[in-house]
């Protein structure tokens, strides 16, 4: 039996959860609305205020879609109800990050500044001039959103400069000796 797979989901007060058929599910909360198809293989029960995922077998694939299935439901659930922030770092002299309306404006030591604009359902906020911080309700857009952030100016391992996750840690490599 899967570990994750057979916890049991609690559903809070001001959270409801609708099961359509082909496993379409919908769980509206205080912060708004998701709503996603989920493997049809699986079956979704709703039990007073619990949600319970079961397999039909145990094949490799089944097992493998029970967790998967379960974790996605439960990321809904949390987002609705608390929402997901993701925080970015951003190091270097002259490297900055501003907001301008719904548009993020990073001078990251090209030769323009790089604008990105907010996605739907998504908003980043500047913290000072090198914090970075994206709030959304669905987890998997919010994580996007940061990795395309960081990738404008990666982290590089001699002096650290670029966008860096707030809890990652940046290996760091020796630069060059002196030759005598």
């Amino acid at each position: 039996m899967s570990r994750i797979g057979r916890m049991p989901i609690a559903v809070p007060a001001g959270v409801t959860v609708d099961i359509a058929e082909n496993n379409k599910v919908v769980v509206k909360g205080p912060k708004g609305t998701l709503e996603r198809v989920l493997p049809a293989e699986m079956e979704i029960k709703l039990e007073d205020s619990n949600i319970i995922v079961s397999r039909p077998n145990d094949l490799k694939k089944m097992k493998s879609l029970h967790g998967l299935t379960r974790s996605l439901l439960a990321n809904m659930v949390h987002g609705v109800t608390e929402g997901y922030e993701k925080v970015l770092e951003v190091n270097g002299v002259g490297y900055k990050a501003q907001k301008q309306g719904k548009k993020l404006v990073l001078s990251l030591g090209y030769s323009h500044p790089v604008e990105m604009e907010d996605p739907e359902g998504l908003e980043s906020a500047v913290d000072g001039q090198n914090k970075i911080i994206v709030k959304g309700i669905d987890k998997e857009k919010v994580g996007q959103y940061a990795a395309e952030i960081r990738d404008k100016r990666r982290p590089e391992p001699y002096k650290g400069k670029g966008i860096k996750y707030a809890d990652e840690v940046i290996r760091r490599k020796v630069g060059k000796t002196g030759k005598k």
